[in-house]
């Protein structure tokens, strides 16, 4: 058998050749999220609850147009691909019906990649379990299978959707991550992960409401690694692993008393009910509960909300009619009444709630089950029979373990599932940043030290000052990172999931050109990434639909680093040379035998290029924005700061790699081993916006060095090659200095930190805040 193309050593990626690899992606695409026939965005809602009729055939784009995202892609330095795939575009007519043609579309998008180098890997996306519980995943039947009525989630607020919100336009910003702790998402993450223990009456064909969830999920995504694999040229050389679902969430398994919220229930926005009001709105009962907005140091009460369903059920009828997906469901799990109310834990003739704790501990063992008992427990148990599906098809494959988000790791390390070929998987987000649309560059707080308990009080966790806040992410990453290895074991860690909302400030920058937030907040993400020594990383998001209007057209989301409302950073800032045929400032004197004399621009039609102009389209989709005030000022969506410098394989492991954007400096040191090869140096992307080789300087410790474009990639990209020597090497390639988020923080910041110091009676300015 063929060497592997990327194999994981001593917790490495290494490449054939023995050189450590770091995996510099992002997600593609947003698009995947929704159907493309017919074509529903999140805020439109014709056609909406045909959901057993929808089709993802051009998702995540036409496979026409592959080439140009893939182009585009590889131009922006990106070598890895965190390709999103839901399970409702498998599997949306009904149980066991898989869409053959989404599968060939799918395995026609992936082989387009292969001319690109690009390492792959599969994710089966999911937010809030499904786009009919406000965000996107599983086939709608999975609710109808759970004794459901997707159709009554409006008026119970068992979910709110954006589809059916009564003003789309007015979708209260990221409220539809709230929907995890409301009852439609709360429920179905709770049948799925623990039905037989917690609801052992929901039969269906014979099994628990667990295994049939579980089965038909696995079973989905073990028939697209089947039809991969059949396909004969993808495995290894193209996908080289999946992903565990994405973003796992308990559901009400673990909570300790279900009349209040708990306090690791950090997210609150809108109306925030307790699950045991959220079971009675479900009934139809009228409610007020606790409204709650978000606010630069998390949510705070804002009042009280009626919501009155009017007697409307979130259930399914008593006379549903089960033939409609060909399942039997068992006598003793009756419709119309809430599941929850024949497991004992509530009396609907009383409304009183009889079992508050029910879901507190293991029903069998007596153990507590907190957040990492769920993982240590039903989750693992989940993911041993996903990997185990996907090993007995792609034998070699790297599976990537997500857990839940920002929970601890489980606990495998020297156990059996401490596997050799597992990376650790965990997402990570500026929430101050995402909830409010606004970069402060005066304060932040450190989120995951607040989650772990390193402070006595939130407030000694704010970062005042840019500096501050750029080294409080790099250490909250380098800390999950640690975790990865002191509860899994000696793996690589892939941050799958990171990103920031480029509408920030009211869309400040669609309306100016000035993306001076975003450049910022941007840069901050990718120095902690860096900082912290990950061995890779995915940055969400791309989508090739996203416009000025509605963004990413999902929920009102905007994190795409491409718009149609946009341009995309130029090749090179300066114009050409006439004459490239030079050798480099460097120590090597001669340039390679398969260096090129030009590099062409993507928007020029050359007779080297035009062929692949011929048979690649220019232009995917026509600027979309409504209103002329947010698309007369586009700009490059602050791609200085996400198209940086990376190593793409060292001869030996990276020490230390960082881009220092507003110096425009690159510093790499590894601790070397010698070059095995000529042909096989140490390599580094050199985006030439940020380092034309006219106008860079470059210093090594020791060798040799060139700075060349090829596309031996197809896409013309500039690469600096280093023959080194063993030991500490360094290397420092300074580039073209310009200014980029010079903006100072505002008094309105500032003012909003002291504020908040007062609210907390406390004054920060005598306190040293580490």
């Amino acid at each position: 058998m063929a060497s592997l193309r990327l194999i994981i050593e001593d917790g490495h990626f290494k490449d054939a050749r023995g050189r450590h690899v770091l995996l510099r992606g992002i997600n593609v695409a947003g698009d995947a999220k929704l159907p493309s026939q017919p074509d529903v965005p999140s805020h439109v809602a014709r056609d909406f609850f045909d959901g057993d009729n929808v089709k993802f055939h051009s998702r995540p784009f036409p496979k026409e147009d592959a080439h140009m995202h893939f182009s585009r892609l590889k131009r922006f330095g990106y070598n890895t691909i965190r390709y999103v795939f839901t399970w409702e575009a498998i599997e949306a007519a009904g149980p066991g019906r898989y869409d053959e043609v989404w599968i060939q579309h799918t395995i026609d998008v992936l082989r387009a990649a292969r001319d690109y180098g690009f390492y792959i890997f599969l994710d089966p996306h999911q937010d809030v379990w499904s786009r009919y519980c406000g965000g996107s995943g599983a086939p709608m039947w999975t609710i109808y299978a759970c004794g459901l009525n997707p159709q009554s989630f409006t008026a119970t607020e068992a979910a709110i959707v954006h589809n059916t919100y009564p003003d789309p336009e007015s979708f209260p910003k990221m409220i539809w991550s709230t929907n995890y702790n409301r009852l439609a998402a709360a429920t179905i993450f709770t049948l799925f992960f623990a039905g037989r223990d917690f609801a052992p009456k929901c039969i269906i064909d014979g099994i628990n409401i667990q295994d049939y969830l579980q089965g038909h999920f696995v079973r989905a995504c073990e028939h697209l690694a089947k039809r991969i694999h059949e396909a004969g040229d993808m495995e290894n050389d193209i996908v080289f692993g999946w992903e565990s679902l994405n973003e796992p969430s308990r559901g009400m398994i673990g909570h300790v008393d279900l009349s209040v919220i708990p306090d690791e229930q950090k997210l609150k926005k809108g109306t925030c009910p307790t699950l045991w009001q959220a079971i009675l709105t479900g009934s139809g009962r009228a409610c007020e509960v606790d409204s709650w907005d978000m606010g630069g140091l998390g949510p705070y009460k804002v009042g009280r909300v009626l919501i009155d369903p009017h007697g409307e059920t979130a259930w399914l009828p008593e006379d549903y009619d089960d033939s409609r997906y060909g399942w039997k469901r068992d006598p003793d799990w009756k419709l119309g009444d809430c599941l929850w109310a024949q497991h004992g834990v509530w009396d609907p003739s009383t409304d009183m709630l009889l079992q508050k704790n029910y879901f507190e501990k293991h029903p069998t063992s007596g153990g507590k089950l907190d957040y990492h008992a769920f993982t240590n427990t039903y989750f693992m148990a989940f993911y041993r029979k996903y990997r185990d599906a996907i090993r007995a098809i792609h034998k070699d494959a790297i599976m990537l373990c997500q857990p839940p988000t920002l929970e601890l790791p489980p606990t495998i390390k020297g156990t059996a599932d401490d596997d050799p070929r597992m990376v650790y998987a965990p997402h990570y987000y500026d929430g101050i940043t995402l909830m409010t649309k606004k970069w402060n560059r005066t304060w932040n707080v450190d989120i995951f030290g607040v989650l772990r308990g390193r402070y006595w009080h939130p407030a000694f966790a704010i970062k005042i000052g840019e500096t501050a806040i750029r080294n409080s992410f790099k250490e909250q990453l380098a800390a999950m990172r640690k975790e990865g290895l002191d509860y899994m074991g000696n793996h690589p860690c892939i941050l799958t999931e990171f990103g920031i909302p480029y509408d920030m400030d009211d869309q400040h920058a669609y309306k100016t050109g000035d993306y001076s937030s975003q450049s910022a907040a941007m840069d901050a993400n990718h120095f902690a990434v860096e900082g912290a020594l990950m061995e890779g990383y995915t940055l969400w998001l791309y989508s090739a639909t996203n416009d000025h209007q509605r963004g990413d057209q999902w929920n009102g989301e905007d994190l795409s680093i491409f718009s149609v409302d946009d341009q995309t950073l130029p090749v090179s800032p300066l114009p050409r040379t006439p004459d490239l045929n030079q050798s480099t400032s460097s120590l090597l004197k001669a340039a390679t035998a398969g260096s090129r004399k030009e590099v062409e621009d993507e928007s020029s039609v050359t007779p080297g290029n035009l062929q692949r102009v011929l048979t690649t389209p220019s232009i995917s989709s026509s600027p979309a924005g409504v209103n002329p005030e947010l698309t007369n000022t586009p700009g490059y969506r602050a791609a200085e700061a996400f198209v940086r410098p990376a190593p793409i394989a060292t001869n030996g492991p990276i020490i230390s790699y960082v881009f220092d954007l507003k110096n425009c400096e690159f510093t790499l040191n590894i601790n070397g081993t010698s070059v095995p090869s000529e042909e096989y140096p140490t390599m580094v992307f050199l985006p030439e916006y940020h380092f034309p080789k006219e106008q860079c300087t470059v210093a090594v410790s020791s060798g040799k060095w060139e700075i060349s474009t090829d596309d031996e990639e197809r896409t013309w990209i500039q690469k600096l090659r280093w023959w080194h020597g063993d030991g500490q090497q360094s290397l420092k390639v300074t580039g073209l200095v310009r200014p980029h988020n010079v903006l100072a923080g505002t008094d309105e910041e500032a003012g909003y930190l002291e504020q908040c110091q007062q609210s907390y009676g406390i004054d920060l300015k005598s306190c040293s805040v580490m």
